[in-house]
């Protein structure tokens, strides 16, 4: 049964948008400014507030410092961190000394080679992309093969595509962003559909 993350939220329009729909997890971009999603820890704060309760936060951090990551997972604003740029294994490691909340570590997949290097991560789950997040392009989905532990399939999802890659792929969880908007915000209904796709597809896997 795959569940399913909407990422980039930025404004309080995306707050309710996903609680109306209400995905599993969402996700936000801190303090990368490369990214025109990124928001600041206050504003990541005020957002997190308005959340639906069952509704889990997940930080997107780019080789941020280890103290900021650890200080909005041990002060409960998000509950899961995404490291998204080149944290190394010792990064990850140390970074479990000063937080025992669950990691994410993404990968760009371009080889069998990839996989295998996202299979091996200390990180508590894995996420595997395209390569650079937000490009909306997906990645060789044949390279995937069995994994062998939870991970989250991202990279050019749509709501056109969404259901052969949970069918194929059979992932963790979904993670979209940049499909799910217009004119670079993120579309309430774009949303709700993507997460009824997904709920249509756990149906079936439990009449199975």
């Amino acid at each position: 049964m795959s569940r399913i993350k909407i990422c980039g939220l930025r404004r309080p329009e995306d707050i309710a948008a996903v609680n109306e729909a209400r995905p599993d997890y969402c996700g936000f971009i801190v303090e990368y400014p490369k990214s025109r999603r990124s928001i600041d820890r206050a504003t990541l704060r005020e957002l997190v507030r308005g959340l639906r309760e069952e509704i889990v936060p997940v930080g997107v951090f780019v080789n941020a410092p280890k103290e900021l990551v650890a200080e909005l997972l041990e002060e409960g604003t998000i509950q899961i961190a995404q490291l998204h740029g080149q944290e190394s294994q010792e990064y990850i490691q140390e970074l479990k000394v000063l937080t025992e909340k669950p990691l994410i570590q993404a990968f760009s997949i371009k080889s069998k080679e990839d996989v295998e290097r996202a299979r091996e991560s200390v990180a508590d789950y894995i996420l595997l992309d395209q390569g650079s997040g937000g490009t909306g392009k997906v990645f060789d989905w044949s390279l995937v093969g069995e994994v062998g532990r939870p991970y989250f399939l991202a990279g050019g999802l749509d709501v056109e595509n969404l259901r052969e890659a949970i069918g194929m792929l059979h992932p963790w969880a979904v993670d979209l962003s940049s499909s799910l908007e217009i004119d670079g915000r993120k579309d309430a209904g774009r949303i709700r559909q993507a997460v009824e796709i997904v709920r249509m597809e756990e149906t079936k896997d439990v009449k199975r």
